[in-house]
């Protein structure tokens, strides 16, 4: 579990941990509509009765091609119908081992009906060697301050088109029923 991150049991009561694994090159600028993503969590669960709620805990990277454009990672959010021309994340899964997986969906990237309408940076991408690179810690807590309600998506995006960046990023998040 992420250091600083209390177990599931703590975390809700009645709600489970996931994370997911995406392999992203070249991660789109976060006010484009295609190609979003590198995880993008879908939240297409019914509003209301028998509905859940997702709140994003943490997000970490890890940069292994470096890129030709440097540019903040971030999270982008807004609402969209079903993800289209979506891609599969490298791995997903409850934290809590041997959980039941999650209710909400979520892809490498995917096409979304409505851009996001806001982006929050939480780091940088440069394009230094990465033989010389100066980032060091590259998990940010969040604490379940984005909420994701039905309906949604919140996707791991660039405040520019970092071109041939590879990065492998990964998403912490918790569902909680209504």
């Amino acid at each position: 579990m992420l250091a600083g991150l209390a177990p599931p049991p703590y975390l809700g009561g009645q709600g489970s941990v996931y994370s997911a694994n995406a392999l992203v090159t070249a991660p789109v600028i976060w006010s484009t509509a295609a190609g979003t993503g590198g995880p993008l969590l879908y939240n297409g669960t019914t509003a209301g009765q028998g509905g859940y709620t997702a709140y994003i805990l943490a997000v970490s990277w890890g940069l292994s091609t470096a890129s030709t454009v440097a540019g903040a990672i971030g999270l982008a959010m807004g609402t969209t119908t079903a993800p289209t021309s979506t891609a599969a994340v490298k791995s997903s899964g409850a934290l809590w081992v041997g959980a039941a997986g999650p209710k909400c969906s979520v892809y490498a990237n995917g096409t979304v009906s409505t851009a996001a309408t806001n982006f929050l940076p939480i780091g940088h991408v440069h394009t230094g060697a990465l033989t010389t690179d100066t980032d060091d810690d590259n998990v940010v807590h969040l604490g379940g301050c984005i909420v994701v309600p039905p309906g949604s998506f919140c996707s791991v995006s660039a405040s520019a088109t970092l071109t041939t960046a590879v990065l492998s990023i990964g998403l912490v998040w918790l569902e909680i029923p209504y």
